[in-house]
């Protein structure tokens, strides 16, 4: 039987289908990652990332599908962990955006809200690649709103979906040279069909091959952990644009006659003014949120749709306390604690480098790392836990920097995120901190600190591959300069020792050297004395980092 129609209800088996097939599958994905690391998370992240999702949907089904879209994205906005967990929670942002409003859609909306969640997921991304999930995501949808013009079934648009999604992940390797030169298809793209696959397995009363995850149990959704209201983290503040401003536009027949209505060219023109910007529309109304230096010609702008009513305009330069989101205003007088001025949150992976940031004067560590990214609530507990009005928040890998800077859009206090990719880009960033600053003037100051050291890593292949020329074998160490391999060895040190030969010049000065905690005393002994023996001039720091998976960490400087 054609299924024409789909409410809340179903949309909630679908999700719960599509997490428990990622859920099974996300060693799959992991094994994906292009580079050979013990740190292939992608899968786990995006696992991750839709089971919040799906809990939260659990807590809300209804027979409303908006309603159950809404609760989807809150769960995976507060769940997002790396780059692809990010990636995914846009997608569904966008899509439950497209359909808020409505208790049961057909198949050419649902097709319609897919795309709506492509081009969500696009704005998110500064530099967005092709031949990645957002190609599979954009490809997928664009084949169901093609199909969905003709065919009412929601069975078979969304068969054609998976059927385009499979085709566009295996075209993915030709958009990105690195995929094809390691011989893998794209892992977030791998997620997202697993995802999919699930949501067609729901819809066609089909049960999916399991592999070593368990799925997701009701009892599990029924009694997950309550999360706190996106609602509570709303107002950002950023100091670069010193006023929030907040108004709503009625509109009006006369205005719009002349000036036609396009929230996606309102927001385009607004992004000109400023940053922070919040755009909601309905029929009736549109509502503004945006930090700008000139919120005159905000509002002159808007205007012209309409009359302008519920006008707040802050100068967040003049403001000496924060805003205190609602769980701070449920403490008692006796519980609450003096906000500081500055707070520095990094994420670290082992007690020693989580240390290590603390005596350097970080407030608070996350951990995390590889194998496991932090979410975007972990990092909005971070934010609360360290209680300071201006927070600096030091991410030391790639793959957490995007879930730092969601995490940076929906709290409330002024925060920055410094894009520290490795530790010693974290320490160097930590150690030009100047509490004397304002927060730009640190941000720069961090920034370009970043730019001054150079990070070197050891660590083992965990299969067979070749890249960039490289022949790699399952458990060959592997030098990293910078995140780019340069050689392997089968032998501890004398990988380490080539890598470091590979990457110290004659104008160095400093090594800090942290060793994981699989490295014996005599591999670290060997070490110093190859740099000591080698390069007389260049002083030695060594730190005992407790890391796992990477046996030495080197900053250069």
């Amino acid at each position: 039987m054609a299924i024409t129609s789909l409410d809340g209800k179903r949309f909630a088996e679908m999700v719960i289908m599509g997490a428990n097939h990622l859920s099974n599958n996300a060693n799959v994905v992991d094994a994906l990652n292009v580079f050979p690391v013990p740190d292939g998370d992608t899968g786990t992240n995006m696992n991750l990332s839709m089971t919040s999702g799906a809990k939260e949907v659990q807590k809300n089904v209804q027979e409303h599908i908006g309603m159950v879209a809404s609760a989807l994205s809150k769960g995976l906005l507060m769940g997002a962990r790396g780059n692809s967990g990010v990636i995914l929670s846009q997608l569904f942002r966008g899509l439950g955006k497209a359909i808020e409003n409505k208790k049961e859609i057909s198949a050419k909306e649902f097709a319609s809200a897919l795309e709506a969640g492509v081009e969500t997921a696009y704005k998110a991304v500064m530099k967005p690649v092709e031949g990645t999930i957002l190609t599979v995501a954009k490809d997928a949808a664009k084949k169901g709103v093609e199909i969905a013009k003709n065919e009412t079934d929601l069975v078979k648009v969304m068969e054609a979906v998976v059927q385009e999604a499979k085709k566009s992940l295996k075209r993915t390797p030709e958009l990105l040279p690195v995929l094809k030169e390691v011989g893998v298809v794209d892992s977030g793209g791998q997620g997202l069909v697993f995802v999919y696959e699930g949501f067609l397995a729901e819809l066609k009363g089909e049960t999916l091959s399991t592999t070593s995850n368990p799925p997701i149990s009701m009892n599990e959704m029924v009694n997950a952990e309550h999360h706190k209201s996106v609602q509570s983290f709303m107002n950002t503040e950023d100091i670069k644009f010193g006023y929030c401003t907040e108004f709503m536009v009625k509109f009006a027949k006369d205005k719009l006659a002349a000036h036609p209505f396009s929230e996606h060219e309102f927001r385009n023109d607004l992004s000109h003014y400023g940053d922070s910007l919040l755009v909601i529309s309905d029929d009736e109304i549109v509502k503004v949120h945006i930090h700008s230096e000139q919120p005159g010609e905000v509002l002159t702008y808007a205007q012209q749709y309409g009359q302008l009513i519920n006008m707040k305009i802050e100068n967040m330069r003049q403001q000496h306390s924060t805003i205190i989101d609602e769980m701070h205003n449920t403490l008692s007088s006796e519980q609450q604690v003096e906000k500081q001025e500055y707070g520095i949150i990094a994420v670290s992976m082992g007690n020693g480098i989580g240390n290590l940031f603390k005596s350097i004067g970080a407030n608070a560590i996350i951990e995390g790392g590889q194998t496991m990214n932090p979410s975007t609530e972990d990092i909005l507990k971070a934010i609360d836990d360290v209680n300071a009005e201006k927070i600096i928040i030091l991410p030391n890998n790639k793959n957490i920097i995007m879930a730092a800077e969601q995490a940076a859009q929906v709290a409330s206090q002024e925060i920055i995120v410094v894009p520290s990719k490795t530790v010693p880009q974290g320490m160097a960033a930590l150690l030009a901190f100047n509490p004397s600053l304002t927060l730009d003037e640190n941000k720069n100051g961090m920034n370009e600190a970043l730019q001054h050291v150079k990070t070197g890593q050891i660590t083992y292949a965990v299969r067979d591959t070749t890249i960039d020329g490289i022949t790699i074998s399952k458990d060959d160490y592997m030098g990293i300069a910078d995140g780019k391999i340069v050689g392997t060895n089968k032998n501890l040190v004398t990988a380490t020792t080539s890598l470091l030969s590979n990457m110290l010049e004659e104008d160095d000065e400093i090594v800090t050297l942290i060793y994981g905690k699989d490295v014996s005393t005599n591999d670290v002994d060997e070490v110093v004395s190859y740099i000591n023996q080698n390069y007389e001039d260049i002083e030695v720091e060594i730190h005992n980092g407790e890391q796992p998976l990477y046996s030495f960490i080197f900053s250069i400087e």
